[in-house]
């Protein structure tokens, strides 16, 4: 049986991760670190509210024996200062890995990053370069790192749209779909991909977008 952590099981990607890892048969328990309670209640699920995601001292022992790890956490460009978004990308991924190394370096890691993440870390645009310096670290320190990198995900669920732009990009969905595999992909497939990567690993350590869709596949 597995242990898995998940982080950002709130969020639109993570919550239906936390879905699938919750009604597995190899999945054991479940430990989700959150913000706020989210009032699910499930015999595999271990809830721990956070309030500092740059201190896991008290949970070490949740770190041991993990099989895998579904990192969901993010923040959406223009929604909070820059320093800070700098702080939720990469000082929040890169504290979790430290402890994960320590205690379960093989554990199977899925970051959910975004099209354009730049490894190079020179581009203009914080959320590419961000992105860029949270998989470098990971890829560096993790043995069986994987980032998933979607275009434009479509909410499968109705929710409340964060800003206008994404407002827009739902109602145009049916057109960015014809722009090709590497464009958008459905909410469900993004965490369905994770979640099966959380359990087997992938042959690429980087998912594009339409990496993203071969692979689901292939399961």
């Amino acid at each position: 049986m597995k242990n898995v952590i998940i982080t950002g099981a709130s969020g639109m990607t993570g919550g239906i991760v936390l879905e699938h890892c919750l009604e597995s048969s190899e999945i054991d328990k479940v430990t989700s670190f959150v913000r706020k309670p989210s009032g699910i209640k499930h015999p595999k699920l271990k809830e721990i509210v956070l309030s500092n995601f740059l201190d896991y001292s008290e949970y070490v022992e949740e770190f041991k024996n993990v099989h895998a790890v579904y990192f969901c956490i993010g923040v959406y460009t223009g929604a909070v200062p820059d320093q800070i978004f700098r702080e939720i990308t990469v000082d929040y991924s890169n504290e979790f890995v430290d402890n994960l190394k320590a205690h379960s370096s093989n554990a199977n890691f899925c970051f959910l990053s975004g099209g354009g993440a730049d490894n190079s870390e020179k581009s203009r645009m914080s959320f590419a370069r961000y992105k860029g310096m949270a998989e470098n670290y990971m890829f560096a320190n993790l043995n069986n790192a994987y980032t998933f990198r979607p275009g434009y995900i479509y909410p499968v669920k109705k929710r409340k749209e964060p800003n206008f732009s994404y407002r827009i990009s739902r109602r145009l969905y049916p057109l960015i779909k014809l722009f090709g595999k590497n464009a958008s992909i459905k909410s469900t497939e993004l965490a369905y991909a994770m979640f099966k990567a959380g359990l087997r690993g992938t042959p690429k350590k980087v998912l594009e977008n339409r990496d993203i869709l071969q692979f689901i596949e292939s399961v």
